[in-house]
């Protein structure tokens, strides 16, 4: 049982780092994240192989100089690969790569829904006058000029 709760514990630092890593990607992330997020990724795999002697023929550690979408491709694999044995994160669904509450999204939809659905048609009623507005304004540009 030991066993299985440090997997959970090192599988969640997985997910964490792969967000971590796409995150700094997409905002411009510097060498000190990519180098950060690779020994990261090198150390919880070091470990899961003490643990787990068989991830080592499927997993490498990531060369220094890894990209941080290299590493969290990396990391998204190696947690994927205990997901038939430790499951999903406890208590998440999953859908489109990230985690959500099943529960906790049934209660804000039930709660919630008839203010989307308001939204959604205030939308397509406003949609038509945007869309008008949008035309006029370079149109009165080009005669100014």
């Amino acid at each position: 049982m030991e066993r299985e709760k440090e997997l959970v514990k090192l599988i969640n630092v997985l997910r964490r780092t792969s967000r971590m890593a796409m995150q700094s990607e997409w905002t411009g992330g510097k060498e000190d994240a990519a180098s950060f997020c690779t020994e990261q990724y090198n150390r919880v795999l070091a470990r899961l192989k003490e643990l787990d002697a068989g991830v080592g023929s499927v997993f490498d550690p990531l060369p220094p100089g890894s990209s941080l979408t290299v590493v969290a491709m990396a990391s998204r694999q190696l947690a994927a690969y205990y997901e038939d044995e430790l499951g999903p994160a406890k208590g998440f669904g999953r859908a489109y790569g990230f985690g959500f509450d099943p529960k906790m999204f049934k209660e804000f939809w039930e709660k919630s829904s008839r203010e989307f659905e308001d939204l959604g048609e205030f939308i397509r009623e406003s949609i038509e006058e945007w869309a008008r507005q949008r035309k006029k304004a370079p149109g009165a540009e080009k005669k100014k000029s």
